[in-house]
């Protein structure tokens, strides 16, 4: 068979793979001028720096599937991310752990007195918190929450916590010990070439052509025998429905000698400081050496038209129409709906990676057996 693909980042590249391996002919499209998506990455001609394009991208996964597949294209380096933040004028780890919970009060708490000063703290009054603000109030007190949540959520959503679902905060993102590593999973690395040069690799097959600066379009669907689409849900239809909600980023360059952070992110939890974090990133290759650096200063907003999306907004209204999306989506034939715009869900890479081989294993396994090819193979 001859599959159409649209989008050259890992769920589309992953795919193609997959099926290109399995004997099947696949035409992978992408309306940039690279591969990988917001996952791009590329050396910087000034400093020499490997810049992480669209925002920094750490992999993380306890996914040995997963793990095995990005070690069969790229050499992973192992890199712990570890992530600092400035409120009121002072600098403070993150996630919140015990170093933490002592600056901020000015303590010298051990692990079983933080916590049982945490209960102090916690607004017991709260039965089941009906938003993010309720749920971070009943698990943490206000000190933490305002501190820590109140402006960095404010300016990374638009929104008041008050307005945001308690299930953001699935769990409480917080510490009673030392441990400052931003992610806890038992792989973490960065590709040493980028991730641009791992998706490259992955589309290295003699049966997959990639198209780049070329946009997948229902014109294009008569040329293959099955579609793949990982752009926006709601593109695919035209927006005939509405727009689903995303937010965005501006990025604003800084350049200099030397070392001006001395980490990777500087986040800023203040309201009146615009931007959430900067990001260094030289420092996500500890193991290069470079005389200069480059940094980008990054401010969330809501997308436009044209904006290149990144987090999907999720409230009740998106909500309501991501389900009519859905459900157009599962009465088409002939497609199939995949990754994180694809689906409408903010996925890290690896869940990508993961959804994208079960996805071509579903595809496969529906060909072998003479079923149609489901549009979508997980629940959005």
């Amino acid at each position: 068979m001859r599959f159409g693909i649209a989008g050259a980042g890992f769920s589309g590249a992953v795919i193609a793979r997959q099926l290109a391996v399995a004997g099947h002919d696949a035409v992978v499209f992408d309306t940039r001028d690279h591969v990988a998506g917001n996952c791009h990455t590329e050396r910087d001609a000034e400093t020499g720096v490997m810049v992480h394009r669209y925002g920094p991208h750490i992999f993380h996964t306890a996914d040995e599937r997963v793990w095995g597949y990005v070690n069969r294209f790229a050499r992973m380096e192992p890199y712990a991310h570890r992530v600092r933040t400035t409120v009121g004028g002072r600098v403070y780890s993150l996630p919140v752990n015990l170093m933490t919970i002592n600056q901020l009060f000015g303590t010298a708490l051990g692990p079983d007195e933080a916590r049982g000063f945490i209960a102090e703290q916690a607004d017991s009054s709260i039965g089941e918190p009906r938003n993010f603000e309720e749920q971070a109030l009943k698990f943490m007190g206000r000190e933490l929450y305002e501190a820590f949540f109140l402006g960095y959520t404010r300016k990374q959503w638009g929104l008041e916590p008050t307005e945001i679902p308690a299930s953001v905060l699935k769990r409480l993102p917080l510490r009673f010990s030392y441990e400052d590593s931003y992610f806890n999973h038992p792989h973490q690395a960065i590709p040493r070439d980028g991730y641009t040069a791992l998706v490259e690799a992955v589309l290295d097959h003699p049966r997959i052509e990639v198209r780049l600066s070329t946009p997948y379009t229902q014109d294009h669907r008569a040329d293959f025998d099955h579609s793949v689409w990982s752009g926006p849900l709601d593109a695919w239809f035209g927006y005939a429905r509405g727009r689903l909600g995303y937010r965005t980023l501006d990025f604003e360059e800084i350049r200099a000698e030397g070392d001006q952070l001395g980490c990777a992110v500087m986040n800023f939890g203040d309201l009146e400081v615009p931007h959430t974090r900067i990001a260094e990133h030289k420092h996500f290759a500890p193991w290069e050496t470079h005389d200069k650096t480059v940094c980008f200063r990054e401010t969330s907003r809501l997308a436009g038209e044209g904006d290149t999306p990144y987090y999907p907004i999720r409230l009740a209204e998106d909500k309501s129409l991501l389900r009519d999306y859905v459900d157009a989506a599962r009465a088409e034939q002939g497609v199939t709906f995949v990754g994180r715009l694809g689906t409408y869900r903010y996925l890290d890479m690896d869940v990508t990676i993961g959804e994208a081989l079960a996805a071509a294993d579903g595809i496969l396994a529906a060909l072998d057996a003479g079923r149609p090819v489901p549009s979508l193979f997980v629940d959005a």
